[in-house]
């Protein structure tokens, strides 16, 4: 079966905000939608799944675009995708915490060379439940033995 994509417009009317707030979303680094060749954005549904998650933090919640921000940046990418000690130490976004790593510039040539929008440390975090999961499952450390 095939993904359906959906226009900006589309996206916007399914998720009741604005045009304006999906392009705000993207460049503060919240989405990274397709874009076909005519730059024109297209959104999954798993994309509209993100987009609910980060209103109901900003609505709900009470968590602003930054904070937003701070929580993707504890995604712990350099343990998924295994990076050796000294690349880790090298890289710009294991020492940065107020942007996710899709966000930060000068990566190694690991990640340098890859497609954020297709990279599984963007993908894994499909709503709010699998963004505290995978933080959570990579930084709760073992229960101390007694």
């Amino acid at each position: 079966m095939q993904e359906q994509f959906y226009t900006i417009g589309e996206a916007a009317d399914i998720l009741g905000v604005s045009i304006p707030t999906l392009r705000l979303y993207e460049r503060e680094g919240l989405i990274i939608p397709f874009r076909r060749n005519s730059r024109h954005r297209r959104f999954t549904q798993v994309d509209i799944e993100r987009v609910r998650c980060m209103r109901g933090m900003i609505n709900k919640e009470k968590i602003s675009v930054e904070g937003i921000k701070r929580l993707l940046a504890m995604i712990p990418c350099w343990k998924m995708k295994d990076c050796p000690e000294d690349v880790r130490n090298s890289c710009p976004a294991f020492h940065e915490h107020d942007k996710p790593c899709w966000m930060v510039s000068g990566k190694n040539w690991k990640c340098k060379s890859d497609e954020c929008r297709e990279c599984s440390v963007y993908t894994n975090i499909t709503n709010c439940s699998m963004l505290k999961q995978t933080i959570a499952s990579f930084t709760v450390a073992p229960a101390a033995s007694v």
